[in-house]
């Protein structure tokens, strides 16, 4: 099941974000580190009504962050759309849920809520070392648009996208 999520749910999401950091810098991926994401940004997308969680045997296990905000880096890059579109931020699930299906799930959570606002098109971006986030995006329908430096990164971030 996926819902909004509440300030009741942001002690797993950091409990969950601790692991998927561990995780991700044994594979050297340091896209996530103590700098971002924070519990504040969590917060934060709680508060605007962006943050939805997916939860199982009443265990949050998985976390993305759906609105409008593009970085501004984005501009550089020829997207298929200039307008009407949603961007995906901060998703993860839990290592101990990995390849279960909830990345996919929290992928296809995102087209639906897309459709119901009428929104055509679902951007994002991922670290150019984390290849199991290119291939999860690859794998739903998001097709590869670009790179973007972000400033504080030592690597390009790659951007998707997937119109409807």
């Amino acid at each position: 099941m996926i819902r909004k999520a509440t300030m009741n749910d942001l002690d797993s999401i950091i409990d969950i974000l601790q692991k998927i950091i561990i995780e991700m810098h044994k594979d050297n991926n340091f896209q996530w580190d103590e700098d971002y994401p924070q519990a504040k940004d969590f917060a934060n997308d709680i508060e605007r009504g962006d943050l939805f969680v997916s939860v199982r045997e009443n265990t949050v296990v998985g976390f993305i962050c759906i609105n409008r905000d593009q970085p501004i880096e984005y501009q550089v890059l020829k997207w298929s759309s200039a307008e009407n579109e949603f961007v995906i931020h901060r998703m993860g699930v839990s290592p101990c849920c990995s390849n279960t299906g909830i990345g996919a799930e929290l992928i296809g959570f995102a087209d639906e809520l897309a459709k119901s606002f009428g929104v055509k098109c679902l951007k994002t971006d991922t670290n150019s070392l984390n290849t199991k986030a290119q291939r999860l995006f690859r794998k739903n329908g998001y097709n590869f648009v670009g790179e973007i430096c972000l400033p504080g990164k030592d690597t390009p971030f790659y951007c998707y996208e997937k119109s409807s």
